[in-house]
C-alpha cells in the first residue's frame, strides 16, 4: 500500500523539513508539496536543518501546482481538520478510522456524502438504509494508495479540499488547546498509521548482566557487615534484624554480578574510611 503525505500551501520552510523527519522515523518517504510559499523550499537551509538527516525524503519530494497532481494514484484521501465541517466526510480520530479501514468495515459513500460502516447488527450483504431487494453495495478492499492531506499553517485546509476526502482526521487533544505544529501533526498521523500497519519492533536494550548467585550475595553481605561494624553503625553485640533486612532488600533487588562487585567496592571503601579514622585518633 502506497502512503503519501501532501502539504498544501505550506508557508514555513522548517515545517517541510520537520515533516520529512517525522515521515522517515515511521518508514515513509512519499512527500508532495502543493504550491508552497517558497519555490526553492527543498533547498533552503532551514528545511534541511529541520529534516535532521531525512535528506533522502527531501530529495524524493515533489512540488506540484495543484492538488489533483498531488493525488495522482491515491484511492483513499484523509483530510486533517481540527474543526468539524457541517457538510462533508465524517470526522474521526486517526486510530478509530485506521482500524475500521484495515478491518474492511468501511462502506462506500452514502447519499449524504458520508461513509457508513459495518456493525455487528449490519448485514454484510445488505448495508443499512438500502430498501429490501436493492443490490448490496460491495465492501471495499484496502486502499491501493493512502494520502494524508495537511493544509497551510495559518488557515488549515480549504473546505473544497476537505469535501473531496473520505474522512476528516481529528487528533484528540485538550479541548482548551488543540493547536498543533504542522510537523507534530504529521508525526502523530504517521505514527498512528504505522502502528495500524503493524508498527516496528522496539529495539532491545543492552543485556542486564548475569544475576548474582546465593554465595555471591552472602559474601557481599558478610563484607558489608564487617564494614558497618567498623564504622560503628552496627553493634555486633546487639545486631537486631539489620542484616536479615538487608538480605531481604538485596533479594528483592536481584543484583547482577557486576552490581555485587560495586557493592563490595563500597564496603571496601567504608573499611578504609573506618581504618583512616581510627589511625587519626591514635
Amino acid at each position: 500500500m502506497q502512503t503519501r503525505f501532501v502539504l498544501i500551501h505550506t508557508s514555513h520552510a522548517g515545517n517541510v523539513g520537520a515533516a520529512a523527519r517525522a515521515m522517515k522515523t515511521m518508514g515513509f518517504d512519499d512527500l508532495v508539496l502543493v504550491a508552497p510559499r517558497w519555490p526553492n523550499v527543498l533547498r533552503r537551509e532551514e528545511t534541511i536543518q529541520r529534516a535532521s538527516g531525512a535528506v533522502d525524503v527531501l530529495q524524493r519530494c515533489r512540488i506540484v501546482a495543484t492538488l489533483d497532481e498531488a493525488l495522482d494514484g491515491m484511492t483513499h484521501l484523509c483530510a486533517t481538520a481540527m474543526t468539524p465541517r457541517d457538510f462533508g466526510p465524517p470526522t474521526r480520530a486517526p486510530r478509530e478510522h485506521f482500524e475500521m479501514l484495515l478491518k474492511n468495515e468501511l462502506l462506500p459513500m452514502d447519499g449524504r456524502g458520508e461513509s457508513a460502516f459495518l456493525t455487528a447488527e449490519s448485514s454484510p450483504e445488505l448495508p443499512p438504509g438500502l430498501p429490501s431487494g436493492s443490490a448490496a453495495a460491495p465492501r471495499p478492499g484496502p486502499p491501493a494508495g493512502m494520502a494524508f492531506l495537511f493544509g497551510s499553517e495559518r488557515f488549515g485546509m480549504a473546505n473544497e479540499d476537505v469535501y473531496r476526502c473520505h474522512v476528516a482526521l481529528s487528533i484528540p487533544t485538550d479541548p482548551q488547546f488543540g493547536s498543533l505544529n504542522l510537523g507534530a501533526a504529521v508525526q502523530l498521523i504517521a505514527y498512528e498509521w504505522r502502528q495500524a500497519l503493524g508498527g516496528f519492533a522496539v529495539t532491545a536494550g543492552a543485556p542486564q548482566g548475569q544475576p548474582a548467585d546465593a554465595a555471591q550475595l552472602a559474601g557481599m553481605l558478610a563484607h558489608w557487615q564487617q564494614a558497618l561494624v567498623a564504622l560503628g553503625f552496627l553493634d555486633p553485640q546487639a545486631p537486631k534484624k539489620l542484616m536479615p533486612r538487608l538480605n531481604q532488600l538485596f533479594n528483592r533487588a536481584q543484583p547482577t554480578v557486576e552490581e555485587i562487585h560495586i557493592l563490595r567496592g563500597v564496603a571496601k571503601a567504608m573499611l578504609q574510611a573506618a581504618e583512616s579514622k581510627s589511625l587519626g585518633r591514635r
